[in-house]
Order: structure tokens, then C-alpha cells, then sequence
């Protein structure tokens, strides 16, 4: 039988990886003045990524940090993510 909890785990970190990735290449792009990502990706991904990449690329680029909506998707998505693991893997 297949155990999903260790597919659960590697796609959440792999979407974590991308959300800090995309923090990583905003701030970047930022301070070339070039074309950005959109805010709206950065939280969509961030959401759905459960947030832990979104944040730590917040603290590590100093990116967005001022924005505390990024803050409560990134919980919000941080939350569901915890409720998933609850109900589906318990």
C-alpha cells in the first residue's frame, strides 16, 4: 500500500522552494526596476503553498514585509494546510 503522507510532505515542500524562489526573483527583478510578479501570484502561490516559503522569502529577501495582508494569506494558507494533514493523514 502507498503511504501519501510522504507525498503530501514532498509537494508541500517543493511549493514552499517555489514560493521562495518567487519572493526571491520579485525582489530581485525590484530592485533592477524590472518587469515584476504580480502581487496577486506571490499570494495565490504563497496561500496555496501554505505560507512558509512565502514567509521565510519575506524575512530572508526583506521583501514585502511591510504588506501584512501577505502576512494573514500566508497564515490562512499555512492553517488549511495543517487542517489537511489533520483530517487526511490522521
Amino acid at each position: 500500500m502507498i503511504d501519501y503522507k510522504e507525498f503530501y510532505f514532498a509537494g508541500l515542500f517543493l511549493l514552499n522552494i517555489l514560493a521562495f524562489i518567487l519572493m526571491g526573483i520579485d525582489k530581485s527583478r525590484a530592485k533592477k526596476r524590472q518587469f515584476r510578479i504580480p502581487e496577486k501570484m506571490l499570494l495565490i502561490v504563497g496561500s496555496i503553498c501554505g505560507g512558509i516559503g512565502g514567509i521565510a522569502g519575506m524575512k530572508i529577501f526583506r521583501h514585502k514585509t511591510k504588506h501584512f495582508y501577505f502576512y494573514g494569506w500566508y497564515l490562512a494558507g499555512l492553517l488549511a494546510w495543517g487542517f489537511i494533514f489533520y483530517y487526511r493523514l490522521h
